[in-house]
């Protein structure tokens, strides 16, 4: 086909597709049009170019990924733009001088259908979650099938799947020489310094890995790879340098050679390291379970500011300071017993990791705050993750142009849904839908724990309980065979950064405790790992 026929192929039910993939990649309706506006005008400078299009249906929707790819990088660079035009506008800026009246008639059309579906949307998602209708009842006031009705719910919900999955940087990477990967953490402020930036090639995972078991020279690298040694070279010299400068993934020896500079487990000891662990699960998790039962008023004693609070939102937020209570017992007696001597390593940031071995493990914990938002003159907002939770936003995630963040925070003491515009109605029915509200009567509250400033050291006091004395004999066989391993497997120059091996040997814990409370009944999780689950804010008038 030619690619000047492609206009003819915008019917109502392709324009629905096109909306409904915009719609759940964007943050309302108003920005879903603009960018299905966006997809069209490429789609309209594609079909003046010469040229053969074999397969129609994949080539638009390869330039509406594309589109939208570059509609998200301009997004993160341009936070605050919005789009105030209309439909109208767009096409003066697609139709040339030399466009016939035909085309001119049917970009008006498919421009006419897209406002329409705007408002079909939106109207969708406010009837059904905050007035509570059926999506039988919607489709007869929108006097369309109950199917396009929930398949505009189905793009929603897939719109609110989406924003909690991080996205991950594409990058090229040359041919690899073998197959080896690594597992990266990092722990502290990533701003300082993270080695782990720009790091994609397979040629670097080599040159770590070669100088991981021994100490080498750029020769000796360029002989075992079979790469020139100038290439070698720049790329160790990259590696020890890393993102600041300061701090990389090699250090560069007296003796010219090059080492490993961070801890970095291969398989057999990473797996040994999590079976230290994972042998005295049950015992833990008995622990932990017995001791959620003992607190339980405790835990719903704290004085958070939510009109109700349920204790399954509690030990959510709770939960990654619970599973790692038997790893920080564990740290303390390796810490006073087994490596007291050893001057412990003082950076804002490092990293450590392992040699992937066909698992993922969950966890994480991400922060960020605001200050002058919704009558508050500071807001901070932590989320944990895990295989259960997915994770919501990111360090440093903009509170200020996230409508539905926002909306929860003014939803603290309760909002009107009469007093809600528009735009704001759809916002909050997506709030309900990923868990950050709900709804009572005719108003609002925040589903998210919140809790006052002045309260905020306090948080986790309850749970931190657990460092004192429940664990001490199970702590003390894990502290003695880790330590053992950790002076097998890491060199004596890294002993000084003992406790991030230790903390690759928990790393299987956390899900697994997770794993455990949920199949006794103590846990719930959330549907689709979506939820209030595993998020809090912390406020100040």
């Amino acid at each position: 086909m030619k690619k000047q026929d492609l206009l003819n192929f915008f019917d109502n039910d392709l324009l629905d597709s096109l909306y409904g993939f915009c719609y759940a990649r964007t943050y309302d309706s108003y920005e879903a049009e603009e960018l299905c506006s966006d997809i069209v005008y490429a789609l309209v400078k594609s079909s003046r170019a010469d040229g053969e299009i074999e397969n129609v249906y994949s080539f638009i929707w390869r330039v509406a990924r594309n589109v939208y790819a570059n509609f998200s990088n301009n997004r993160r660079r341009h936070a605050n733009t919005v789009y105030e035009g209309n439909s109208e506008e767009i096409l003066l800026t697609i139709t040339a001088d030399n466009t016939a009246d035909d085309t001119e008639e049917q970009l008006a059309s498919v421009f006419r259908q897209i406002s329409f579906l705007t408002r079909a949307y939106r109207e969708v998602m406010i009837l059904f979650y905050l007035d509570g209708l059926s999506t039988a009842e919607i489709a007869k006031r929108q006097g369309t099938s109950e199917g396009a009705v929930r398949q505009r719910l189905f793009a929603a919900r897939q719109k609110i799947k989406s924003e909690v999955d991080e996205m991950k940087k594409m990058h090229n990477k040359p041919v690899a020489l073998d197959d080896i990967k690594y597992t990266i953490w990092g722990t502290g402020d990533p701003g300082w310094g993270d080695p782990r930036e720009g790091f994609c090639r397979s040629f670097s995972n080599h040159v770590i890995w070669l100088c991981h078991k021994k100490p080498m020279s750029a020769s000796e690298i360029a002989e075992e790879l079979n790469v020139p040694t100038v290439y070698v070279e720049e790329e160790l010299e990259i590696l020890r340098k890393g993102e600041n400068g300061e701090y990389g993934f090699l250090r560069r020896l007296d003796n010219g050679k090059y080492a490993i500079n961070f801890v970095l487990l291969d398989k057999d000891a990473f797996e040994k390291a999590n079976k230290i662990y994972t042998d005295q699960l049950p015992k833990i998790c008995d622990i932990i379970s017995d001791f959620i039962e003992e607190h339980k008023a405790e835990y719903l004693a704290f004085p958070y500011l939510n009109k109700r609070v349920n204790i399954n939102l509690v030990l959510w937020q709770q939960i990654t300071t619970i599973s790692y209570a038997f790893y920080n017992h564990v740290n303390r007696i390796l810490d006073n017993k087994y490596f007291a001597g050893v001057n412990k390593v003082d950076r804002p940031f490092s990293v450590y990791g392992y040699v992937y071995n066909g698992k993922q493990y969950g966890g994480g914990w991400d922060g960020t705050s605001a200050e002058n938002v919704c009558g508050f003159s500071n807001v901070y907002i932590d989320n944990i993750y895990n295989t259960r939770i997915k994770r919501r936003f990111c360090y440093n995630h903009n509170i200020s142009v996230d409508p539905q963040l926002q909306l929860a925070i003014r939803a603290i003491e309760g909002i009107s849904i009469t007093s809600l515009s528009e735009i704001e109605a759809e916002h909050a029915a997506k709030a309900i839908e990923c868990g950050y509200l709900y709804r009572d009567g005719d108003m609002l509250y925040t589903k998210i724990l919140v809790s006052n400033v002045f309260d905020s050291e306090k948080l986790f006091s309850i749970s931190n309980g657990l460092c004192d004395g429940y664990f001490n004999e199970s702590a003390e066989i894990v502290a003695e065979k880790i330590a053992e391993l950790i002076k097998k497997s890491i060199p004596d120059y890294l002993w000084g950064e003992w406790k991030y091996a230790n903390s690759l040997a928990n790393i299987p814990i956390l899900d697994a405790v997770v794993e455990c409370l949920i199949e006794k009944g103590v846990l719930t999780p959330p549907d689709n790992g979506i939820g209030a689950e595993g998020c809090w804010m912390i406020v100040e008038k």
